[in-house]
């Protein structure tokens, strides 16, 4: 491993880092919320700190750069711990999080996309406070690394270690011949996306401010909300609606969305996977349409907005909330879970399992079945047309065991620490998911203030996990990674 470039990469990762934290100090200013100083402060040091810590490395040519496939791990895997570190800060300073732990918790919540929060109050927070929240998010979701990448040509071919570690895809698209030039496309298609949602919510009277946040949080189906309440403080059919559609975008593949945009219209209905995404969101709804229509609402077209909502939400790992849906019928609560699992497109924002490999791990069963009753018959698993190489359905496989199983251990944990059940299991689950709420003392209604530190620590750990998809991360943990 090349140390030295490591570091540097890092430390020009903090520097950014420090530099992004500007714009939270221009709200602050712009809205005289009191909390400029402490955010100037954070910037400064987070700054500061980068950038010594860059020049205190000995500087390298580019064309010395060749970064191998464990470089690009363990630059993402701490580059995403130290954003959380240092996106703490403003929390600790400002005194809207007190302690570290409640404050780090927050702020890998926002970097990993999760949307776990803390905080009871939110709308009396500093309005400089509240756009760092929503930003971390927004930097999260298409993955600070891939931004370096796209703004860092030195790296040169070294970037596509990095892309591979970061990218949340079994399948990786890759769009243009230089990884460079994949970055700053991805980024392209997720700033117009952004940018079409804020003017379709500020038009449609939400405040500029919010919109801006609301908008920095569905794009990387993060969830955090300027209220207390969600997008349920406005309760309007013309937002739900809105961010029903741009969370539905952000769960899939954004290299399908490039196409789109370069004329390619009937891209979303040819591709598989989004067609068996956009299915499962349509069979869900209409289910827990059907079960929460008469016993929780009245009105066909209410009971159909709040579930198409919740549905869309936690399959995409947004982790929006607009219904308390703790009180819906035990069906409709068994449906949200099994999203919680199946998360969104590969390629997206999106966290849990991803579509794509459950489709692809219900074609090897049902492929497994057709050989018991075909023995002599030569198939193979296919999607596209295409055939899927057997190496890459092993890999599914082992994440999907790897998932279950760290899932399984983590709860194990949260309930040797005195949670219930039913908040064990969805407190993982919507943290190793990226989700953000889940069922019990993490409900809808509530946060994970009353975790304990301990369980806040797993939780944290969880929500890097589910971010980095599982194998960047615990690969770290075998000897073998180390091993020259």
């Amino acid at each position: 491993m090349h140390f030295l470039i490591i570091t540097r990469f890092i430390a020009i990762l903090i520097f950014f880092l420090g530099i992004s934290m500007g714009a939270p100090v221009l709200a602050s200013i712009i809205h005289q919320d009191g909390c400029t100083i402490e955010l100037l402060i954070s910037t400064l040091i987070t700054t500061v700190f980068g950038l010594i810590l860059f020049l205190f490395i000995k500087s390298i040519k580019s064309e010395d750069v060749h970064l191998s496939h464990r470089d690009g791990i363990i630059i993402v895997t701490f580059g995403w711990i130290l954003a959380g570190l240092f996106g703490a800060l403003p929390y600790l300073f400002s005194g809207a999080i007190p302690h570290f732990t409640d404050a780090y918790f927050e702020s890998i919540s926002g970097f990993t996309t999760t949307g776990a929060s803390m905080l009871f109050r939110i709308e009396s927070l500093p309005e400089g406070i509240l756009l760092w929240r929503s930003q971390t998010q927004w930097f999260g979701g298409m993955g600070i690394i891939v931004l370096s990448i796209a703004i860092l040509p030195f790296l040169g071919v070294g970037g596509m270690q990095l892309y591979r570690a970061e990218i949340p895809s079994p399948v990786m698209d890759k769009l243009k011949p230089r990884i460079s030039e994949t970055a700053k496309t991805l980024w392209k298609v997720y700033l117009l996306i952004t940018f079409a949602q804020i003017i379709l919510l500020f038009f449609g009277g939400m405040p500029l401010f919010d919109a801006i946040c609301h908008a920095f949080c569905t794009m990387p189906t993060g969830g955090f909300s300027t209220k207390n309440a969600s997008l349920n403080h406005y309760n309007s059919p013309y937002f739900d609606y809105i961010i029903i559609i741009f969370m539905l975008l952000a769960g899939i593949n954004f290299s399908l969305h490039y196409k789109m945009l370069r004329g390619d219209i009937k891209i979303f209905g040819k591709d598989p996977e989004c067609r068996f995404f956009l299915i499962l969101v349509g069979v869900f709804t209409i289910i827990i349409t059907v079960n929460i229509y008469g016993p929780i609402y009245g009105s066909f077209l209410k009971a159909f907005r709040y579930a198409a909502f919740q549905v869309s939400s936690i399959i995409t790992t947004t982790g929006f909330v607009t219904a308390d849906y703790e009180k819906w019928p035990a069906l409709s609560r068994l449906i949200l879970l099994c999203c919680m699992f199946i998360g969104a497109m590969a390629g997206s924002t999106g966290g849990g399992m991803k579509t794509m490999r459950i489709m692809l791990l219900i074609r090897h069963g049902y492929q497994e079945i057709f050989r018991i009753i075909h023995p002599h018959a030569i198939t193979t698993v296919k999607l596209g047309g295409r055939p899927v190489p057997p190496e890459i359905l092993n890999s599914i496989w082992g994440f999907f065991i790897l998932y279950i199983g760290l899932f399984v251990v983590a709860t194990l944990i949260m309930a040797s620490l005195g949670l219930d059940f039913i908040s064990s299991v969805t407190s993982v689950a919507a943290s190793i998911g990226n989700i953000g709420p889940g069922l019990g003392i993490v409900g809808p209604v509530k946060n994970y203030f009353d975790i304990p530190p301990a369980g806040k620590w797993v939780l944290s750990f969880c929500m890097l996990l589910g971010r980095l998809e599982i194998y960047t991360v615990i690969v770290l943990f075998t000897p073998e990674y180390w091993r020259k």
